[in-house]
């Protein structure tokens, strides 16, 4: 069924009212129409099953029929502190990483980050994300769609780090020695709606000063798996494995 998330002042009275983008891809993509159903979501973690009521060319009005109870959201809160990478692979982790169910994303300026985003492109490149993010949430049929940060430099992120129950770096060289219990012991140390940073750099990797100053400001390094990850394949990893430890093993038995 499909989904739309709308803002909270869009749902009143047991109504809620559609227009814009979503009121257009409802009747010239969909095909709805009075009486067909949908889920609306509120950004807030609340979804609705919904059924339309009345159409007009640019709004929708469906009555709120129930409110859902399951929670499709991870039990921990996981921002993926990405390096720029090339070209549209930040567009395929921010797709990806929202259906894996990342929280936030934070785009980081690394050293070797052969991607730059000019200051006045900055506001086009988030909107392009932000929307992208949000196909993907209700595509996945998430409550809540990831926030989605202008890029930072390194002072900024450990600054923001503060504000982390824990904090990881995936790094090349940590793997290559065979390091493979940081990420799982962290997990079980972890408890639910505690919040995870996740720092992965660019197709160059992380600096050995950006890992001194990530290590110095209470980041673990750490390995995934056997193998050396792609810059856009290592957040998936890491989302995938947490969605397996907290949800299929823990939270499943």
């Amino acid at each position: 069924m499909q989904r739309y998330f709308i803002e909270k002042e869009q749902l009143s009275d047991q109504t809620a009212t559609l227009f814009g983008d979503d009121a257009k891809h409802i009747q010239k993509v969909m095909r709805m129409g009075q009486g067909d159903r949908l889920i609306c979501a509120d950004n807030e973690g609340s979804a609705y099953l919904c059924e339309i009521r009345s159409i007009t060319p640019d709004q929708i009005k469906a009555e709120i029929l129930k409110k859902f109870e399951n929670n499709t959201e991870l039990p921990i809160h996981v921002t993926i502190v990405q390096g720029l990478p090339k070209g549209d692979k930040l567009e395929l982790i921010v797709q990806k990483g929202t259906e894996c169910g990342a929280k936030a994303f934070i785009p980081f300026k690394a050293e070797r980050s052969i991607s730059k985003w000019a200051d006045n492109k900055i506001e086009k490149k988030l909107a392009r994300l932000k929307k992208i993010a949000k196909e993907a949430a209700e595509q996945s049929h998430r409550l809540n769609i990831p926030d989605i940060s202008e890029p930072v430099s390194i002072a900024q992120l450990i600054k923001i780090s503060e504000n982390y129950h824990q904090k990881i770096v995936a790094y090349e060289e940590t793997a290559k020695a065979g390091e493979q219990h940081a990420l799982p012991e962290l997990f079980k140390k972890m408890r639910a709606q505690e919040k995870l940073l996740v720092v992965i750099g660019p197709e160059g990797g992380l600096s050995e000063q950006e890992i001194n100053e990530l290590t110095k400001a209470g980041f673990i390094c750490c390995g995934l798996g056997r193998r050396i990850l792609r810059t856009e394949t290592a957040p998936l990893y890491v989302l995938s494995a947490a969605s397996y430890h907290f949800e299929l093993l823990e939270w499943g038995e």
